[in-house]
């Protein structure tokens, strides 16, 4: 017999905020009708100035299937968050989610820039991808590497030996949600396997703590400068209150005296 749900909740803190997260934002795309265009990621946004999408787009999803699998398989390699005795543990899982988020939303950029650049494929310049994919195959790798004994457990009845999970995933999720991105998938498996093999490595919680901050204002400068929300409401602009009697003073002699006045308009 399994563990109580609360009791696994609690063992896997950082994994149920983030699914929690993402069902929300799925909630709220659904109530409002926002589509790919909206939260996706692409390379002619990226171009046009939304740099903000490499963030929404990797926890915004669309269809319903594809936040299942996602969220199901996230809940899976929530062990991770239990492992601090081979130097994992939940500062490692929120330190290096941070990275997996950024770098390959990064690198699935740099990928549509040669398909498109290179090899003249103009079809990468509309290709929109959304979803936490990138991340959950990022820790599929992760995981494979540093205990390839584990198993995936996906749905709550298919178990995928972890060591081979990226890539029966990757095939797996092309057949089941044929309009996921496969290059967002294996952006997420190569940032994995260069965290996993130390490539990327040095994360500490200052650098977690500044990383956070530096993408924060990236985030808010580039929301702003391409024009995708309004910030007029942080502008504060003196009013003056007509409701109010206006204060004055007034020079009388060597002293001064205070002088108030109602506006005109009120004078009854």
């Amino acid at each position: 017999m399994g563990k109580p749900l609360f009791y696994e909740i609690w063992e896997k803190p950082a994994t149920s905020c983030i699914i929690g997260i993402c069902s929300l934002i799925w909630f709220y795309i659904q109530k409002n009708g926002i589509g790919y265009s909206h939260v996706g990621l692409s390379y002619d946004t990226a171009k046009e100035g939304h740099h903000w999408r490499i963030i929404t787009s990797a926890f915004s999803h669309i269809s319903i299937l594809h936040l299942v699998f996602n969220m199901s398989a996230l809940w899976s390699l929530g062990v991770i968050e239990q492992l601090g005795h081979i130097g994992l543990g939940v500062e490692y899982y929120l330190q290096y989610t941070l990275l997996l988020v950024v770098l390959s939303g990064l690198l699935v950029l740099g990928m549509y820039h040669l398909l498109i650049q290179k090899f003249k494929i103009e079809y990468f310049q509309r290709v929109t991808a959304v979803g936490y994919s990138c991340v959950v195959f990022g820790w599929m790798t992760i995981l494979s590497t540093k205990q390839p004994s584990s198993k995936l457990e996906l749905f709550g009845f298919l178990s995928l030996p972890i060591s081979f999970a990226p890539f029966e995933s990757l095939i797996f999720t092309s057949i089941i949600v044929p309009q996921a991105s496969f290059l967002g998938h294996l952006s997420g498996i190569i940032v994995g396997y260069s965290i996993a093999w130390g490539l990327i490595h040095g994360m500490t919680n200052y650098w977690a703590v500044s990383m956070f901050g530096w993408i924060v204002l990236v985030f808010v400068f580039s929301l702003k400068k391409s024009g995708a929300y309004d910030f007029d409401f942080l502008e504060i602009e003196s009013v003056a209150d007509l409701s109010l009697p206006s204060v004055r003073f007034v020079g009388s002699g060597n002293g001064r005296t205070l002088q108030m006045s109602a506006s005109p308009d009120l004078l009854v």
